[in-house]
């Protein structure tokens, strides 16, 4: 390399002469002639991590994925049925592709590589009409629906320049006093709350009110994330209202914030029907005094009776259990105080507002360490064996919980327990007890007095019981898929593994729906499931009323995720950026290109992987998504080096236009998108200094010639020329 000299161009090179160049090579080459050795030939492939990785995002690509028999959009075929993967020969080479079915029975086999044409419809409608393949309906229902789109994107924008345009207090705190605050949180943080805290900082910072969503799963953390903005509010010299669904929640957030308030200058109080008249009533004025800094509380809080003083931040607790007028109200104070809104499952409209940016979101996906997922079963009711799991939980000196759908349900579940559970002890808890009763009966159990707790669904919110690890849900098709999930979440909240026994009535046969609630919940049994749960929501019920105009018939028409990515480019369109046209490069080399079912067995999370392909947008991406399969599978085989390769082709072919690259052992052919390239200037200058080997054809595409036997050759050749392409479209026309 001493004896090597700089060079811009190959062809200058002598024989027997060293060149050193920059040409953004990640591998070399060899010809007849020439030799190109990469610094990744010499020093090894790249596989460092970037330390603070995408979370979120990896989380809703998998939260989508999909299943056999799934109803998918193809962006230019339209709606389909997937039948599962096949590996189809190419090129004399096995090459993995999603199987689709369409009218008529019509079929279509669409490569791995390019799953990004591909997305959910939604729901699990059988009803659906399959599109015809090569028909206009489908082009012709997607324009309609584009038109449509722009009118709800301006308002979306409308909504957003409105919210950017208010003024809202700036509250920053010093950082010393900011620190001693977090170090008194007793648990280690997780890296999502970390950035959802971060999140909710600098929006406070802003200048501009906070109208931030914590989507995190239930005993996750987002109760830490509010303390510490409630710190930052409260020593900014402003009033925080805590708004929580039930007045058990409200009851122990109160026991949250006093004990992490504990000796510091703050006045913290309680307005529920579990307060007496008189300490309600002084209440009420001292927050109208400015003389209470926290006050916490049920919708009671939202009444404009209440005149806050210098109120600052409003947090907003599972909002999806409030009704329409108090969420009015809620819409009222986003306009003038910082608002962060907590919930595990949210509602399909609040989510939709959050995906399309409206809302500001930021997800807590990563269980707290030593986290176990809660065992779940789902079954008619066996008296013998729920008396097991109950006793099963006493003798490991754990609590359970027993709830049934309505208070007259209870008498049923109280003979059962004394004539088939004598051994535990047990206490009633309902939303129709006086308050007080219902206090006692609930700091009983909480200090460990009584080994099973019976009750309505009151204990669904935000409870934090860590000794109680055992639920038995009776009846459970009469609760509806939310409600099943945060009552889950009850338990496990410790390091020890907690069950959950869905019970049913085997005299009475269960609905089509409820069947298919309790399947979803077998299958959402694993840890931060909460938002794949709003995901089957929002399939299910649709994102509902968005802007003022009925929207579901325009979902229903194109899928929910391509809605999604249309409205998302219509937005944009409103902005004055360029939309992003969807459209695939192929690359057609003869090589294997998959995950072979040896290297990943399971078929789902190797639909799992494929699906995330998708959302691979750099080589930093690539270089991740490789790192993690080494981690997490072992070596890479040929076939999913193949696959990492193509990807990183393909981002070449996106930059440069290139619509398809077919590599054969004599040469290859480029073939651009709309037969244009973006600098033909450059392109005529760089074939006739290569007229030897490169030829246009009439049709506009370009011929190298290169001999390329062997596949690995011909991936490289496409990966050259790609590259060189990308280059010369970058080249100043001038």
């Amino acid at each position: 390399l001493s004896r090597g000299v700089v060079v811009a161009d190959l062809t200058a090179l002598r024989s027997g002469q060293v060149g050193l160049s920059d040409f953004g090579l990640e591998s070399g080459f060899a010809t007849d002639t020439l030799v190109v050795i990469s610094e990744q030939d010499i020093l090894g492939e790249r596989l460092g991590r970037r330390i603070r990785r995408k979370r979120a995002e990896t989380f809703l690509t998998e939260a989508g994925s999909l299943t056999i028999g799934d109803h998918v959009v193809h962006v230019e075929h339209g709606i389909g049925r997937f039948q599962g993967l096949q590996a189809i020969d190419v090129g004399g080479a096995p090459h993995d592709c999603l199987k689709l079915v369409y009218y008529g029975d019509t079929r279509l086999y669409l490569p791995v590589e390019n799953i990004e044409l591909l997305s959910r419809f939604g729901g699990d409608d059988m009803s659906v009409q399959l599109d015809k393949i090569g028909g206009a309906a489908w082009q012709m229902r997607k324009a309609r629906v584009k038109e449509k789109l722009k009118l709800s994107a301006a308002r979306l924008i409308k909504i957003a320049a409105q919210r950017a345009m208010r003024d809202g207090e700036k509250l920053v705190l010093e950082p010393t006093l900011y620190e001693a605050f977090a170090s008194r949180f007793a648990f280690e943080e997780t890296e999502d709350q970390y950035d959802a805290i971060d999140a909710v900082l600098a929006d406070m910072e802003s200048g501009r009110p906070m109208d931030r969503l914590i989507c995190g799963d239930v005993g996750f953390g987002k109760t830490e994330v509010a303390l510490r903005a409630a710190f930052v509010a409260v020593m900014s010299g402003k009033q925080v209202a805590v708004i929580a669904p039930t007045t058990l929640l409200s009851r122990q957030h109160r026991h949250t914030f006093e004990a992490r308030f504990a000796g510091l200058p703050v006045i913290i109080r309680e307005l529920s029907r579990l307060v007496a008249a008189a300490e309600a009533r002084t209440t009420r004025t001292e927050i109208a005094a400015g003389k209470v800094d926290i006050t916490i509380g049920t919708h009671a809080l939202l009444s404009k009776k209440i005149e806050f003083n210098r109120l600052g931040l409003v947090i907003i607790d599972e909002e999806q259990h409030f009704g329409v007028v108090h969420k009015e109200r809620m819409k009222e104070l986003r306009a003038q105080v910082h608002v962060l809104t907590l919930t595990a499952t949210p509602i399909p409209r609040t989510l939709q507002m959050a995906l399309t940016g409206v809302r500001d979101l930021s997800l807590i996906a990563t269980p707290p360490i030593d986290r176990l997922a809660v065992r779940t079963y789902v079954s008619p009711f066996d008296k013998v064996g729920i008396r097991e799991a109950l006793l099963r939980e006493k003798y490991r000196t754990g609590q359970s919980f027993m709830i049934v759908p309505r208070i007259k349900d209870l008498p049923e579940m109280t003979e059962f327990l004394r004539e088939h559970v004598p051994e535990v002890s047990f206490i009633e808890a309902h939303g129709q007890m006086a308050g007080g009763a219902l206090e006692d009966s609930m700091t009983a159990f909480y200090d460990g007095k009584y080994d099973v707790l019976l009750s309505t669904s009151i204990i669904e919110s935000g409870l934090d019981i860590p000794t109680a690890n055992t639920i038995v849900i009776h009846h459970a098709d009469r609760f509806g898929l939310a409600q099943l999930y945060q009552m889950r979440g009850r338990v496990g909240r410790s390091k020890l593994r907690a069950y959950a026994y869905l019970t049913y009535s085997e005299n009475k046969p269960l609905t089509e729906s409820a069947e298919k609630r309790l399947k979803i919940m077998l299958s959402l049994d694993g840890l931060g499931a909460g938002f794949t749960l709003a995901s089957h929501d929002l399939d299910l019920r649709g994102a509902g009323n968005l802007v003022g105009e009925e929207q579901s018939g325009h979902v229903k028409e194109v899928g929910y995720e391509l809605y999604q990515a249309m409205l998302e480019e219509a937005v944009a369109e409103q902005q004055g950026q360029e939309a992003q046209e969807s459209w695939a490069p192929q690359i057609n080399a003869g090589i294997s290109v998959m995950i072979p079912e040896a290297y990943v067995p399971d078929l789902d999370l190797r639909m799992g992987l494929y699906r995330r392909l998708a959302g691979l947008e750099s080589r930093a991406d690539i270089n991740d998504f490789q790192a993690e399969l080494i981690d997490r599978f072992g070596a890479l085989p040929e076939e999913v080096t193949h696959l990492l390769a193509v990807l990183t082709i393909k981002l070449d072919c996106r930059a440069a236009g290139i619509e398809r690259i077919d590599a054969g052992e004599k040469g290859t052919a480029v073939f651009f998108r709309n037969k244009n390239f973006a600098n033909p200037e450059a392109l005529i200058a760089h074939i006739s200094q290569n007229d030897t080997r490169i030829k246009i054809r009439p049709d506009q595409s370009l011929v190298f010639r290169m001999k390329a036997e062997d596949a690995n050759e011909r991936l490289r050749a496409a990966k050259l020329i790609a590259a060189q392409l990308v280059e010369l479209a970058a080249v100043s026309a001038s």
